[in-house]
């Protein structure tokens, strides 16, 4: 795929969809090209390219969504398209940052609560306002907000 030179996600993407068309590799395919034109749809609105995070940030909502169905049709009779959602869904995630783990986030919250002198939940607010930019795009914001509550309260 790359020979050691750095891709752009989307140039990565494109190269990939080249790569899965040779392969005959049908979900490959049909993810990134959904992937695609999620992007091509966003830089339509924006009224130009995106940037890498602004990349990401798409690519995370699609992801984002995949999550929601797979939430979704747990418990049902829909084995077989749970398990399709669930490989398109990897697929994905392969082409977003590493999420930062809960331990990693704990620790980057622990130095914002120190940083910003928060001693209790009422500083919630100013201990995410800090935290949210340096996790942006590596961490859920709901994990995010329960482990900075966490936090404050014990």
């Amino acid at each position: 795929m790359n020979e050691g030179v750095a891709l752009g996600l989307k140039d990565r993407l494109q190269e990939d969809l080249k790569e899965a068309l040779r392969n005959r590799d049908e979900r490959r395919k049909a993810v990134i090209r959904m992937a695609l034109a999620a992007i091509q749809l966003a830089e339509a609105d924006r009224g130009g390219e995106l940037d890498e995070a602004s990349l990401i940030a798409v690519l995370q909502k699609e992801v984002k969504r995949r999550q929601e169905t797979i939430e979704e049709l747990r418990g049902t009779p829909r084995t077989d398209r749970l398990a399709d959602e669930e490989a398109e869904l990897a697929i994905l995630e392969s082409y977003l940052p590493r999420m930062m783990s809960r331990e990693e986030i704990a620790a980057e919250a622990r130095a914002v609560i120190a940083e910003v002198g928060a001693t209790g939940l009422r500083d919630m607010g100013t201990v995410m306002q800090t935290l949210m930019p340096r996790v942006k795009g590596r961490a859920d914001g709901r994990l995010v907000n329960e482990v900075v509550r966490e936090l404050l309260s014990g």
